[in-house]
């Protein structure tokens, strides 16, 4: 088992160290160019996402707000909190401004996935609608093969990062609270989750719609007030992003110097990472929606890169640099996971609880988010036959989740996420010239 498991860390450090990263980071700056800078609708596509919240109904069809909540609780999660933290402890303040880059390319990729998943989705008897990739692939490539894979590929991703890896992050936040068995944790996590998952996409998009804007509202109060309490050094903080992510960075705070290459490297990949904009899960959410024009969607969907990476990444960052810089002292010897809680024990009530608590909440999200790509997929590989099984062993996943070691997990999680990648990414760019002539672009 050790062998087989510095197998996978090999192969997976391999992948996302550069062929990945410069794969995405191209298709994200290619899409951007020609779809000429569709980033510039992004006003338009956060109006339609609001405008549209009751237009939704019917069979198992969500509303494209609701679509929206689902993909946003998918991808924000503790990438968003402990995953900037370590980005800006090993690739330094400038690897923010590389993360906020990747995620605003990222938006026309997002855009073309939602816009291809829309069109080539398959429509049920009972009126609701599948697609996702997969559907991409088989329907718009003729290529079932790579489908069946991106689909099967998808399913065991979803019980790593979508649901085992999230429960332990529960755990985590939790243990930051009170002492609580692993157990217990992980029995309330995986019943909880079950409960709102049997419901269906309609479920939980109707979770969503309410849990995302709570939590992302309570986390992001406590990130303005850190950065309210720092306001003196915000032009500071603000300058040492810049200057540190074209001309490295010297020693700050306890984070020894960095190269422009560590921080472009470490901010790219976070980025990415954190808003899947280009792995093929979003379309998935995307696809379920009532709205019948694949533009209209793909510019609702790509808002949802805007909001994860441009937004709250950012504020994050933002954060945790001003907690640097005002108080240097306190970070030395501190481990990168845990800078995040040293700037929030700053808040003058319920610092010590807010972080946790807001782990916890996007950890959780995350699950049930997750569990409709893997439904999903489910469906395209094995039909409504499958899926009552497959919810079965996702809560089972939530539960192990919690009580067991997660380094293999997280191997096996990036190793099945970038075969996810590949057969999405080769959708994306033999179908580009559909996605750009039927765009208008």
């Amino acid at each position: 088992m050790k062998e087989f498991g510095y197998f996978v860390s090999t192969v997976q450090e391999y992948l996302w160290s550069f062929p990945m990263l410069f794969l995405l980071f191209g298709t994200h700056v290619y899409f951007t160019v020609r779809l000429k800078f569709i980033q510039k609708k992004l006003p338009k596509g956060i109006i339609m996402s609001f405008a549209g919240s009751k237009r939704g109904g019917g069979a198992d069809n969500v509303s494209p707000y609701s679509a929206l909540s689902m993909a946003l609780a998918a991808t924000i999660g503790t990438g968003n909190i402990v995953g900037i933290s370590t980005a800006i402890a090993i690739g330094g303040p400038g690897a923010v401004f590389w993360c906020w880059v990747t995620g605003f390319l990222g938006i026309a990729t997002c855009y073309a996935e939602c816009f291809l998943a829309v069109k080539y989705r398959k429509q049920k008897p009972d009126g609701s609608y599948l697609g996702g990739p997969m559907y991409v692939l088989e329907h718009g490539l003729k290529k079932k093969g790579l489908a069946v894979v991106f689909a099967f590929c998808t399913v065991l991703a979803s019980f790593g990062i979508g649901s085992s890896v999230q429960s332990h992050s529960i755990r985590t936040a939790a243990e930051e609270l009170a002492p609580v068995s692993p157990h217990v944790i992980g029995i309330a996590a995986g019943v909880l989750a079950g409960v709102i998952i049997v419901g269906g996409k309609k479920k939980i998009a109707g979770v969503c719609t309410w849990l995302v804007p709570v939590m992302s509202v309570c986390y992001l109060a406590g990130c303005f007030w850190i950065i309210g309490a720092n306001r003196n050094v915000l032009p500071q903080t603000v300058g040492i992003i810049f200057r540190s992510a074209f001309s490295g960075q010297a020693a700050l705070g306890g984070i020894v110097g960095r190269t422009v290459m560590t921080g472009m490297r470490i901010g790219i990949s976070r980025g990415l990472f954190t808003n899947e904009a280009g792995l093929g899960s979003t379309p998935m959410a995307a696809a379920a929606t009532k709205e019948e024009s694949p533009i209209r969607q793909g510019l609702i969907s790509m808002t949802g890169p805007f909001w994860d990476t441009v937004v709250l990444c950012a504020i994050t960052g933002i954060a945790i640099v001003s907690s640097i810089i005002s108080h240097p002292s306190v970070y030395d010897g501190v481990q990168p996971e845990r800078m995040c809680f040293v700037a929030f024990s700053g808040l003058p009530v319920g610092g010590n609880v807010i972080l946790p608590v807001s782990l916890a909440l996007f950890a959780f999200a995350t699950i049930i988010g997750w569990n409709v790509y893997g439904t999903a997929a489910v469906h395209y590989l094995w039909g409504e036959a499958g899926v009552r099984v497959y919810q079965v062993l996702y809560m089972m996943a939530v539960y192990l989740g919690a009580v067991l070691s997660m380094d293999l997990v997280w191997g096996l999680s990036d190793l099945f996420n970038s075969a996810m990648a590949i057969p999405n990414l080769l959708a994306l760019w033999m179908l580009r010239d559909i996605v750009v002539k039927e765009s208008g672009c």
